[in-house]
C-alpha cells in the first residue's frame, strides 16, 4: 500500500522514476573526444562483437566471422543466421551466438562441426557472452519478446524481461541466474558472481545464484552494454548511446508512444539510436543540434560514444567519448589486446584501436 502511495505521488510529482532529468556527464564521465582519435582497424557492414586469442582477433559482422591478424583481415567463415554475440574460450575455442536464439561452441574458430549447440526454447535476444570463472559460459538476453535488433521498441514498451542463463557444455545445461531485468547486455565474471549491465535502468547490478540482483552502479547517462575484463583489475563497459531528456519524457508519454510506433517508421521514431545526423527527418535537428550550420558537441545526444573504466569495484575510473559532433557513435564492444584497447563503433560500422600506454593520464589531465 505504502509502495502504490509513493509511486502515484512520484508520478504526480514527477520524481524518482517518473522524473525525466538525465544525470550529467561529470567527474570520471567528463566529456572529451579521445574516441575520434582512435585508429580505424577495419570497417565493417555491420560489426557486432569481438573475441581474441592473444593473436588474432575475431570480428562478428553480420552472418561474417572475420578475422584480423598482423593488419590482415579475411573471412572465417559465414553463419545461416547474424551473429549476435561472442566470446574466446580456454585453448582457443570459440562460443558463437546466432540471431539471439542459439549458442554454438566450437573447439577452434574454423571448426566445421560445433562440439556442444544450446538452443533453448527460453532463449529470444542474447547479445553478450562472457566465460564465468568455473569455465562455464554466460549469456545475457535482452528480451523475451523483442529480438537483438528490436531494442528500441524494446524500450518504448517499458519492457523487463530480460535474463542472464549460464550455460554448461559439459553436463550440458542451462540454468537461468535472473529474469526481470531491464535490458539485460552485457556480463563479466566478478567473484563468483557476476557483473551484469541492465541498459533500461541505467545500471549495474551483480547477479548471483539464487540471490537478487545487487546493484553496483546506478544512474549512469547512458545505456550500458557489454563488459570485458581489464588488465591491472577492473572492467571496460561500453555505453552504446546516452540518455536525454526528450527519450525521458517520451517514455512517460504512453498514448504518444503508441501512436508513435504504430504510424511512424522506426528509423524517426524519438528514440537513442547506434548513428544519427544522415536525415532531415530525424526527430531532433536544427537549432537544437546546429548553430550557423555547426554541429554543437553538447548538443542533446541521439547517438554518442562512450566507453568507461571501472574499477575492481565496478565505480568508474574515467571514460573515453565520441561526442555529439563525432563520427565514432554506438561502441557496443571493447576489450585489451595487448597493449591496445579494441572497440567496436556500430554507428559507422568501425573496428577501432586505442593504445593503452599513458591513456588514463592523458584523459585525467
Amino acid at each position: 500500500m505504502i509502495a502504490a502511495v509513493r509511486d502515484f505521488a512520484n508520478r504526480f510529482l514527477g520524481r524518482g522514476d517518473a522524473t525525466i532529468t538525465v544525470p550529467s556527464f561529470d567527474g570520471a564521465l567528463k566529456p572529451n573526444q579521445k574516441l575520434e582519435s582512435a585508429e580505424i582497424l577495419l570497417t565493417c557492414e555491420a560489426p557486432e562483437d569481438l573475441a581474441a586469442d592473444g593473436s588474432s582477433l575475431f570480428i562478428a559482422d553480420g552472418r561474417r566471422l572475420m578475422c584480423l591478424t598482423g593488419g590482415t583481415a579475411s573471412e572465417l567463415r559465414s553463419f545461416e543466421q547474424p551473429i549476435s554475440a561472442l566470446c574466446g574460450l580456454p585453448g582457443g575455442g570459440l562460443a558463437v551466438a546466432l540471431g539471439g536464439r542459439e549458442v554454438r561452441f566450437y573447439a577452434s574458430p574454423s571448426a566445421d562441426q560445433p562440439s556442444a549447440t544450446f538452443a533453448d526454447t527460453a532463449f529470444n535476444a542474447i547479445n553478450a557472452l562472457t566465460l564465468a570463472n568455473d569455465n562455464t559460459l554466460i549469456a545475457t538476453d535482452g528480451s523475451a519478446t523483442s529480438g537483438v535488433d528490436d531494442w528500441a521498441r524494446d524500450l518504448l514498451e517499458l519492457n523487463r524481461t530480460g535474463r542472464v542463463f549460464k550455460l554448461d557444455p559439459a553436463a550440458k545445461t542451462v540454468t537461468r541466474m535472473a529474469q526481470g531485468l531491464g535490458y539485460a547486455f552485457g556480463a563479466c565474471a566478478h567473484g563468483n558472481a557476476v557483473l551484469v549491465s541492465e541498459s533500461w535502468r541505467h545500471r549495474l547490478v551483480l547477479v548471483g545464484a539464487g540471490a537478487s540482483p545487487k546493484i553496483v552502479l546506478a544512474h549512469l547517462p547512458v545505456y550500458p552494454s557489454r563488459l570485458s575484463k581489464a588488465s591491472g583489475g577492473g572492467y571496460w563497459l561500453t555505453a552504446f548511446t546516452a540518455r536525454t531528456q526528450l527519450v525521458e519524457f517520451v517514455l512517460r508519454e504512453p498514448g504518444y508512444r503508441r501512436r508513435m510506433m504504430a504510424e511512424i517508421d522506426p528509423a524517426y521514431w524519438v528514440a537513442p539510436r547506434l548513428r544519427s545526423g544522415r536525415s532531415f527527418k530525424e526527430p531532433m535537428q536544427g537549432a537544437h543540434i546546429k548553430t550557423m550550420g555547426v554541429i554543437k558537441p553538447w548538443a542533446p545526444p541521439r547517438s554518442y560514444g562512450l566507453v568507461i573504466r571501472l574499477d575492481a569495484d565496478g565505480y568508474p575510473l574515467y571514460s573515453l567519448h565520441s561526442r555529439v559532433d563525432g563520427i565514432n557513435h554506438g561502441v557496443v564492444a571493447a576489450m585489451e589486446m595487448g597493449n591496445d584497447l579494441v572497440l567496436i563503433a556500430k554507428g559507422p560500422g568501425r573496428v577501432l584501436r586505442l593504445p593503452l600506454s599513458g591513456l588514463a593520464e592523458e584523459i585525467r589531465t
